[in-house]
């Protein structure tokens, strides 16, 4: 099965990113912006935590806070399992169901290289799928 390493070679390298001293509103717009469902959480080069879509609606909205006196810290996921880039797309299938989580921080060692979604492990998995089936159909034509 294709590794994190396989969906990270498809996707931008560009890291969108926020400080946790950012109201939760700035970040919705770069959200918005970005058409990401979640924003990286970074302090001084390093990784802080992450804040979802999910995060907003269940810390901000259902709690009736306001999202421009909240900042991003006080909201964002933090407990995140963490994987590396030599990670199978099964593990982090299985790490997300467990965890009841849509997206997994991808480091090299301590240092953050990527995020993969929900949808990217469901991309590479179809992707998978229609080459053995392609492969398999290639051997019973010849």
């Amino acid at each position: 099965m294709k590794k994190v390493a396989d969906v990270l070679a498809r996707k931008s390298r560009h890291l969108i990113y926020v400080v946790p001293a950012t109201t939760v509103l700035d970040a919705l717009k770069i959200m918005s912006d970005n058409n990401i469902g979640s924003i990286l959480v970074m302090e001084n080069g390093e990784y802080r935590g992450i804040m979802t879509e999910r995060d907003y609606a269940r810390k901000v909205i259902l709690k009736g806070k306001s999202s421009t006196d909240t900042q991003v810290k006080e909201i964002m996921s933090i407990d995140l399992p963490s994987i590396s880039s030599e990670t199978s797309i099964e593990e982090c299938m299985q790490l997300m169901s467990v965890n009841n989580i849509r997206y997994l921080p991808v480091f090299h060692g301590h240092e953050l290289t990527g995020i993969i979604s929900v949808n990217d492990v469901i991309k590479a998995v179809i992707a998978s799928q229609a080459e053995t089936i392609s492969h398999l159909h290639t051997y019973i034509n010849s």
